[in-house]
C-alpha cells in the first residue's frame, strides 16, 4: 500500500470518528472538455445547532517530494484551482486541505506561510 492511500484512509477514518458521512471519494467534475477535477473525498455532517447539513471537499497532500516549498506551492495551486471550480459550480461544499501533522507543524507554522494562507 502506498503512503498516499495509507494517508487516504487515515484521512477517512478521522472523518468518520467526527462524524462526517464520506458521500463521494473520489469528488469528480467535469468543468469543460480539458479541464476535469478529481478531489479525494466529500463528506457532509448534520450540525444540530443549526438544524443544517456542512459539506465538505477534502483535498489531501502528503508532501512527500524533496522540496516542501515546491510541494505548498503545488498544493495551494491546487487548492485555488478546486476552489474557483466549486464557485463556479455553485457549490455548498468547503474546500479544505488535509496535511500530515509534522508538515503543519514543521513547515505550516512558518510566518511567511502563514502569510501566505491569509
Amino acid at each position: 500500500m502506498s503512503a498516499k492511500d495509507i494517508f487516504h484512509n487515515t484521512v477517512r477514518t478521522a472523518l468518520g470518528k467526527d462524524g462526517w458521512t464520506i458521500t463521494n471519494d473520489p469528488l469528480f467534475f467535469k468543468l469543460t472538455q480539458q479541464f476535469k477535477i478529481n478531489i479525494d473525498n466529500e463528506a457532509e455532517k448534520f450540525l444540530v445547532a443549526f438544524s443544517a447539513t456542512r459539506k465538505i471537499a477534502v483535498e489531501i497532500k502528503i508532501f512527500v517530494g524533496r522540496s516542501a516549498v515546491s510541494e505548498f506551492h503545488l498544493a495551494v495551486g491546487q487548492f485555488l484551482n478546486y476552489r474557483v471550480a466549486l464557485e463556479k459550480l455553485a457549490s455548498e461544499r468547503v474546500l479544505d486541505l488535509a496535511i500530515p501533522t509534522d508538515i503543519y507543524q514543521d513547515f505550516f507554522s512558518d510566518s511567511f506561510v502563514q502569510a501566505v494562507l491569509r
